[in-house]
């Protein structure tokens, strides 16, 4: 049965906590995890890209010189994409790159991702993850503490002190628990959770 620390907004570890076998404690399927990153990451992408090819570069609609007997190679344009200020030969247009994945394979990947970070011991669960007030010093603290300078932090609920407070931290991501990423958890070092979303992690997900 995997285990996690548990500890207190003052980052003092209380006591320990077993995680669940069914998403905490599966052998990690690292293709799995590839293709849902490799997919967050491609749905990220703007695609705007765009270039120019050679009918829509303008001039160059004369032949810049005979076809024959001149010595030169023979040329029918000056924008063709050899001649500088010439198109862009498949030059990339504005496009989609987005697709969707089998929500199994998602759900695999969340699972695979959470059991990695549950056997290298970078679970720490909180015991009432709050703030009194919106206060960056206070969370920068406690996640010192804790030892977390890249992390995913994980409330039942949107909780704007928590949010606010973490917002401006480089490398932290605050979320909550039916909206988990695995591109987030792969990509932090800690996965700090609260006791309350814990539960609902392992409802939800199980």
């Amino acid at each position: 049965m995997p285990k996690a620390i548990l500890v207190n907004m003052a980052g003092n570890q209380v006591g320990e906590v077993e995680l669940s076998e069914a998403v905490f404690g599966i052998e990690p399927n690292q293709t799995v995890v590839h293709e849902v990153v490799k997919n967050h990451l491609a749905n990220c992408r703007q695609g705007t890209q765009s270039a120019l090819t050679r009918a829509e570069v303008s001039g160059g609609g004369i032949k810049p010189w005979r076809q024959k007997g001149t010595g030169r190679a023979r040329q029918g344009s000056t924008r063709a994409p050899q001649w500088t200020h010439g198109g862009i030969v498949f030059a990339p247009k504005p496009r989609d790159y987005s697709y969707v994945l089998n929500k199994k394979v998602k759900r695999l990947a969340l699972k695979s991702a959470l059991s990695a970070k549950a056997a290298e011991g970078n679970v720490i669960v909180v015991d009432g993850l709050d703030l009194d007030a919106i206060k960056t010093k206070t969370m920068q603290g406690f996640l010192n503490t804790v030892g977390a300078k890249k992390a995913v932090v994980v409330t039942p609920e949107v909780n704007e002190n928590v949010l606010k407070s973490a917002r401006n931290i480089p490398g932290v991501v605050t979320t909550t628990a039916k909206i988990l990423s695995v591109y987030d958890i792969v990509n932090a070092g800690k996965f700090i959770v609260d006791k309350a979303a814990l539960a609902v992690i392992e409802e939800v997900f199980a």
